[in-house]
């Protein structure tokens, strides 16, 4: 047999990384600082920072239909058009649904990037730390398994990649939302800081903040150093950053990789298959189909760090099959696929502030505010387990000149009513956690396959009555919370979530404490394969109820670093 051994060399890294979003960026960043040579496969097109958010910097009225769909491209895309995330502005950085097929059992949706840096560019950067009442939670609740880890483990990594990433934030010392290494705050409009007092007066032990989120309020010398400026308050973070002020893989974590000048990336690579030497015990490398041309092509390192999210990480896993593993790398326990999780929310409450009219907002803030769980927590019993919080959609504003559309009005004094802002708005929007059910899952489906070869994923997976019961208290809480604090004709509602539109996508390769029950170990380690390391929401054990990014990046930092020790002692 001849063996091309100049090619299979220039193919060969210390370390291969699968993905280029959160996970992969901080992968990337992390091991060419200490001295890997480091390939990043992403399936995904390039994305150039500054230069290739191309709608950034555009005003609305540039937009031919003001960021909306058109009937052609809801018809095209009927599962991407779904939900907010794919619109007319971020079009270009989703993948199409005929190229991102999936199937359902029960619907899901899933949010596919087609870009370097993946959903790092258009996430929603709330920036929150896990709690002992986290990593403890299944254990006492006796359910599922056991976190392998507690947040003393993880603690250190948190404020590592926090000084660096830039979270600005208040200290509250609550001991179920841990504080984090903060820039200064954002800062709460008039009506917010007015319900707050309230909220906290009427409620004890309830807390509003302001969200803590990953938008620089003041840039230090970590993100100066690398090209980043502080927020804008331009409020346009989903179609990609310019300045930087924001934390992408683009703009924190792939020019500090670069500089070392130990990196390639390698954007339009579809990895489709980790291969796997029965004899060594270890990955030898990856199967790659080019996204453009279909040309498949074989990478070897020593280390494989598998950050292409939960869904499309676990795909690659379960697709990679052996004599050793018939049912997928690392799939001894049976796991792999299941325990998926995400947040469930569109529930919550909202109404009309009829003071403070002297007031208005300053900017365009990329943020809101937030009410840490209160429920369960302490003296707190419920008829479900668990709690949830309020963000995302949280948070005042004062309504602009549409308030009168309807109207139809005309002349002088129409004119002049529009151009004064109108009454505040205040509303509470919940966010809460999803048991971690073995019978919530994704698998690959036996025949169907998409145009790269992989098999199209399947999933089988909603939400249960632990969480049904939780919303009836998610939606009538924010409904108490904001009358109590004199808002007006508060409305609550509650819009249905399905797994998936949360994009916390987490939990379908669980890391454990035993190789029967899990599919990692502490190290984020696959058991069995010391040297495939899986650090994205797949590794997570249970779902909290704050988003998750955060928490991904620490435990990536906190791989790496064990990975290099342990190449260094040649124990991988």
């Amino acid at each position: 047999m001849n063996l091309n051994i100049d090619a299979i060399k220039a193919q060969t890294y210390d370390a291969i990384i699968i993905g280029s979003g959160v996970t992969g960026g901080w992968a990337a960043k992390e091991l060419t600082e200490k001295g890997l040579r480091v390939i990043m496969l992403e399936k995904g097109k390039q994305l150039e920072h500054v230069t290739g958010y191309e709608n950034a910097m555009k005003d609305p009225w540039q937009m031919q239909y003001n960021g909306r769909l058109t009937i052609a491209q809801k018809e095209s895309h009927p599962k991407l058009s779904r939900d907010y995330p794919y619109n007319e502005m971020t079009e270009k950085y989703w993948m199409n649904d005929s190229d991102s097929m999936y199937k359902e059992d029960k619907r899901f949706d899933w949010f596919r990037p087609n870009i370097v840096g993946g959903k790092s560019i258009m996430w929603g950067r709330q920036s929150y730390r896990l709690s002992d009442i986290d990593f403890e939670a299944n254990l006492k609740d006796g359910i599922a398994i056991d976190w392998p880890i507690r947040y003393k483990d993880i603690a250190p990594w948190y404020s590592y990649v926090e000084k660096f990433v830039g979270i600005s934030g208040e200290k509250l010392n609550l001991p179920q939302l841990p504080d984090s290494e903060f820039l200064p705050p954002m800062e709460m409009y008039a009506v917010e800081k007015e319900v707050r007092k309230r909220i906290e007066k009427n409620f004890p032990g309830r807390h509003m903040t302001i969200g803590r989120v990953a938008n620089l309020s003041e840039a230090a010398k970590a993100q100066l150093g690398v090209g980043r400026a502080s927020c804008q308050y331009r409020n346009k973070c989903s179609l990609g950053c310019p300045f930087g002020a924001y934390f992408s893989t683009q703009s924190c974590t792939l020019p500090p990789a670069a500089k070392t000048g130990r990196l390639t990336l390698r954007p339009d690579s579809v990895v489709t298959e980790i291969m796997y030497d029965e004899n060594k015990k270890r990955a030898t490398g990856v199967k790659v189909t080019d996204a453009v041309t279909l040309q498949q092509t074989e990478y070897f390192a020593k280390v494989i760090f598998v950050c292409g999210s939960a869904l499309g990480s676990t795909a690659v896993l379960l697709n990679s099959k052996s004599n050793r593993y018939p049912n997928g790398l690392g799939n001894d326990s049976g796991e792999l696929g299941h325990n998926l999780m995400d947040h469930h929310f569109k529930i919550g409450a909202s109404g009309v502030w009829d003071g403070d009219l002297d007031k208005y907002s300053y900017g365009r803030r990329a943020n809101g505010i937030y009410v840490p769980r209160y429920r369960n927590i302490g003296n707190d019993k419920r008829d479900y387990i668990r709690g949830f919080g309020y963000q995302g959609g949280a948070g005042a504003g004062r309504q602009g000149w549409q308030r009168n559309v309807a109207e139809l009005s005309f002349g002088a004094d129409y004119k002049n009513e529009v151009t004064k802002p109108g009454l505040w708005t205040m509303g509470l929007s919940g966010f809460g956690e999803t048991l971690p059910y073995h019978e919530n899952r994704m698998y690959l489906h036996p025949t169907e396959k998409d145009k790269w070869g992989m098999p199209l994923v399947v999933f089988d997976a909603e939400l249960k009555e632990n969480e049904k019961k939780m919303r009836i208290d998610m939606q009538n809480d924010a409904k108490e919370m904001l009358e109590s604090a004199g808002v007006k004709n508060v409305r609550s509602y509650d819009n249905g979530s399905y797994l998936g539109m949360a994009i916390h996508e987490m939990g379908t390769a669980r890391m454990g404490r035993d190789p029967k029950t899990s599919v990692l170990n502490s190290n984020n380690q696959v058991w069995g394969v010391p040297n495939v390391f899986v650090t994205d929401g797949a590794a997570m054990v249970s779902a909290s109820c704050v988003n998750p990014s955060l928490t991904y990046m620490a435990l990536t930092a906190r791989a790496a670093s064990f990975a290099v020790n342990e190449l260094k002692k040649k124990s991988i």
